[in-house]
């Protein structure tokens, strides 16, 4: 898919019983870091599952431009020959990041200690998203940074010749600052030490672990400490990429609102810090059952069963959104069919991802019908017996609003409209024919 692509419109018609099974990418989170870790490594890193959306190519591509030997050796499966903590060479070209922002963020973080200079561009939905909250902490290694106003894209970054450990507090909730900063913290002599208020996911922690790295965390008075030895030599690993729960969230809420349904998705993450949606939908009152409870790539997986059935608003408190944070603009839908209100709080992060996602989601479910209230932090959604539907959404060049929506039309009375369903192939390229091979009514 180009960064250029057309828009593309998109109508969905209420479904019959979804049935089936829903087999969902490889997790975004955990694809982008494999490459970027395997880059730094020595050896061969081979990776079974990565997520081959439009903004892990860009990683993977990023990762050729620094030096590694990137290969696609077949569906899924790739390998990479790292350079070694420290050993980026300097790019040739711009780096560009498409519409990721965890690409950008983890890429500058992984170079910011290494005395070569890149530039950085996105789309224009990445080019709009702040980066001062992971290029201040990276001036504090030595990294020199020249930006757009607004801290923004495009930006050159000089990476330090003379890095510094440094000792940061995260001014909000967010595993990209986190890890950026550690990834910087490899090539620093000394210790490096990011401290959250709350855990974010911990994708990062788990595979610098596996990949060698001495790392620790701890919750002390402070908050959660988590503390990284540098210039580690980071070993080549095989990485088993578990399903995306992000993802696994369209066809789970798609079941949960049509009348009938019943599908199966396997191999789903259960991460603590990644599992804040399938927590909520339990104290809704959804139907899921997790099967064959395993480990894989470090991870513990499940297989979901998911049964349509009766929900019920709930109150979803802000310490659990970081865990959730991806996974708000869908359960906003699967609210609106939920008898009651459902009010989410700590979404003000919400804000500043591919687009204002608050509202977003907002403005499309007023379009078709659905009563919703909102603050800088908060969103409620005052569920219905029937959603009109009828309405058009913009999707701001989201996919998480767009798929969102999608799912939307697939119970409502009406059709539902999105804007542009293009940006979909830059985290679940197969979204609309696995949703089709389910019996949605998507095109």
């Amino acid at each position: 898919m180009s960064h250029s692509t057309d828009p593309r419109p998109m109508t969905v018609r209420r479904s019959g019983p979804l049935r089936g099974t829903a087999q969902v990418p490889g997790d975004k989170s955990i694809s982008h870091r494999a490459l970027i870790l395997g880059a730094l490594s020595v050896g061969e890193t081979r990776i079974t599952g990565l997520l081959e959306g439009q903004d892990v190519l860009d990683t993977a591509k990023a990762m050729a431009a620094f030096g590694a030997r990137v290969e696609r050796l077949g569906q899924g499966e790739w390998s990479v020959h790292g350079v070694g903590v420290g050993g980026f060479s300097e790019p040739e070209g711009v780096i560009d990041c498409g519409n990721s922002g965890t690409g950008v963020r983890l890429i500058m973080g992984a170079m910011a200690t290494t005395p070569i200079t890149a530039t950085f561009t996105g789309d224009a939905s990445l080019s709009r998203r702040p980066m001062a909250r992971v290029t201040e902490p990276l001036e504090l290694f030595g990294a020199q940074i020249t930006a757009r106003e607004g801290g923004r894209l495009p930006i050159t970054l000089q990476g330090a010749a003379d890095p510094l450990p440094v000792r940061y507090r995260t001014p909000v909730a967010s595993a990209q600052i986190k890890s950026a900063i550690l990834l910087a913290g490899l090539n620093v002599p000394g210790e490096t030490v990011v401290i959250e208020a709350e855990p974010t996911r911990d994708h990062s922690e788990r595979m610098l672990a596996a990949f060698g790295a001495d790392i620790r965390a701890e919750t002390t008075e402070e908050g959660h400490v988590i503390t990284l030895q540098g210039r580690p030599e980071l070993r080549a690993q095989a990485v088993a990429v578990p399903r995306d729960p992000s993802s696994a969230a369209f066809p789970v809420a798609a079941a949960l609102i049509v009348p009938g349904s019943e599908i199966r998705v396997p191999g789903v993450s259960r991460n603590p810090t990644r599992d804040g949606l399938y927590v909520t939908l339990l104290e809704m009152g959804a139907d899921i059952a997790f099967e064959n409870p395993r480990e894989e790539g470090g991870e513990p997986v499940a297989d979901l069963v998911v049964r349509h059935g009766a929900l019920k608003g709930v109150v979803v408190p802000a310490e659990r959104a970081a865990s959730m944070i991806d996974e708000f603009p869908i359960l906003s839908v699967i609210a609106a069919f939920a008898e009651g209100t459902t009010v989410m709080n700590g979404v003000a992060e919400l804000r500043v991802k591919e687009s204002d996602r608050i509202d977003a989601m907002a403005r499309g479910l007023e379009a078709n019908g659905v009563r919703v209230e909102e603050t800088k932090d908060s969103m409620t959604v005052h569920g219905m017996d029937r959603v009109p539907g009828g309405g058009r959404a913009v999707t701001h060049l989201d996919h998480r609003i767009a798929m969102s929506f999608l799912v939307l039309g697939l119970a409502s009375e009406a059709p539902v409209s999105i804007d542009d369903g293009a940006p979909i192939a830059t985290s679940f390229p197969d979204f609309l024919p696995l949703m089709q091979g389910l019996g949605g009514d998507l095109g």
